[in-house]
C-alpha cells in the first residue's frame, strides 16, 4: 500500500529559516511542499522518509533565499494492482459505492464490480447485494454508508491537473476543479470480500 519513492528537487530556503540546520530546513520545506499532494504518476505523497544526498546551495540575483539541489525518499500512497485494502463505504450513488481509507478517498467500486446480483435503492441511497440463500429464497444485504469493506483493487488512474491556458480562463478554472488527479477502482465481486458483517460467520 505503501512505496518509498526517490525523487529530485531544487529546494528553496527562504532567510528566515538561515538559523535552522540545512537538513532541518530542507525537510521542513519538502513536507510543506510535497505532504498530502498528488505527483502525476507516483501516488499520493505522505511524508519524507529521509535525505539521500544535497548538492550546492545557490543564490539567485534578487532572491535572498538559499536554493539546493537535494535527493531524496519520500513514503508514497500507491497500492499495487490486486492489492486487498480494507476501507469504510463514504456513500452510494448510481456509480457504485463510494470508499475512503480516512487519508484518501477517490476510490470507487462500480457496480459491474460489485457482488452479483446487485441493485441500486433509490430510498435507502444504497447498494443491496441480492444473496441467494440456497433454498430458492434471497435475502437482501445492504451496503450502508459508515460500513468497514474490505475490497480489491483493480485499476488505478492519474489524471493531469495543471492549467492548459486556454483562451478561457474561468474555463480552464471550473474544467479542474472537477478533475481528481488519483483514483482508484476497486472490486468486491469474490467469496471473502465486501461487508466484514457478511463474512463474520
Amino acid at each position: 500500500m505503501f512505496i518509498l519513492a526517490e525523487m529530485k528537487n531544487v529546494t528553496r530556503i527562504p532567510p528566515e529559516l538561515f538559523n535552522l540546520h540545512l537538513n532541518d530546513a530542507i525537510a521542513g520545506e519538502l513536507n510543506n511542499k510535497l505532504a498530502n499532494k498528488v505527483v502525476l504518476n507516483v501516488g499520493l505523497c505522505i511524508a519524507l522518509y529521509d535525505i539521500v544526498s544535497l548538492q550546492e546551495s545557490f543564490i539567485i540575483p534578487g532572491d535572498g533565499a538559499s536554493h539546493t539541489r537535494v535527493n531524496f525518499r519520500f513514503i508514497v500512497f500507491r497500492p499495487f494492482i490486486e492489492e486487498i485494502l480494507t476501507g469504510k463505504i463514504r456513500s452510494c450513488s448510481q456509480e457504485g459505492v463510494h470508499v475512503t481509507l480516512g487519508f484518501f478517498e477517490d476510490i470507487l467500486i462500480p457496480p459491474t464490480a460489485l457482488q452479483h446480483p446487485s441493485k441500486f435503492n433509490e430510498t435507502e441511497q444504497a447498494w443491496v447485494w441480492e444473496y441467494d440463500t440456497g433454498d430458492g429464497s434471497k435475502h437482501d444485504l445492504f451496503m450502508d454508508s459508515g460500513e468497514i469493506i474490505r475490497f480489491r483493487v483493480i485499476a488505478e488512474n492519474f489524471t493531469e491537473t495543471c492549467p492548459a491556458g486556454p483562451t478561457n480562463i474561468q474555463e480552464s478554472s471550473e474544467g479542474n476543479e472537477n478533475k481528481v488527479p488519483y483514483t482508484l477502482t476497486g472490486s468486491i465481486n469474490e467469496p471473502g470480500l465486501g461487508l466484514l458483517t457478511w463474512w463474520d460467520n
